[in-house]
């Protein structure tokens, strides 16, 4: 897991470091990136089309007019380490979440209604009848945390004891 918790911590960096420096680079124009991308497909479909060579290049030259319009690479250059802050920040909050998550796992301490949520997924997939050997096979929880469960279900009602094993009430 820790491997796992490393890449996609590093994937959510990087992905937050490059948004921000495509919105600094764009100043957040996003208007103004549709307004270039549908000028860069007019001159794509005339130059498809067959127009003279003067049509086309008037054409992408409208295109790079919009674009340098709301472009402005200094700034996103300038900018570039608080993008890097930004990637870097979403990093260790995404390290740190799912280090929570991770250290709750391995200490048995799942939430009570996540316990009871994986004891009822399995009745209802086996019709409504289980036991505790299939409960710790088919589920993730342990026998022990199979067996606490199970007890605080029954003392609830919702489950019923039927010979070796348990039914939904």
């Amino acid at each position: 897991m820790s491997a796992a918790r490393l890449l996609l911590s590093l994937i959510a960096g990087a992905s937050a470091a490059l948004i921000a420096f495509s919105l600094f680079y764009t100043r957040g124009d996003t208007g103004g990136i549709f307004r270039f991308l549908g000028e860069r497909g007019a001159a794509r479909r005339l130059e498809a089309a067959g127009a003279s060579p003067e049509q086309v290049a008037a054409a992408k030259a409208r295109a790079l007019e919009i674009a340098q319009g709301f472009a402005d690479p200094a700034f996103a250059t300038q900018m570039l380490p608080a993008a890097l802050l930004i990637g870097v920040v979403v990093a260790a909050l995404v390290w740190t979440l799912f280090g929570r998550r991770l250290t709750r796992a391995e200490q048995g301490g799942e939430r009570a209604d996540v316990q009871e949520r994986m004891v009822l997924k399995l009745a209802y997939r086996s019709g409504g009848h289980f036991t505790l050997r299939d409960l710790e096979e088919k589920s993730p929880l342990t026998s022990q945390q199979a067996r606490e469960v199970t007890a605080r279900m029954l003392e609830r009602g919702q489950l019923t004891r039927d010979g070796e094993g348990y039914r939904l009430s």
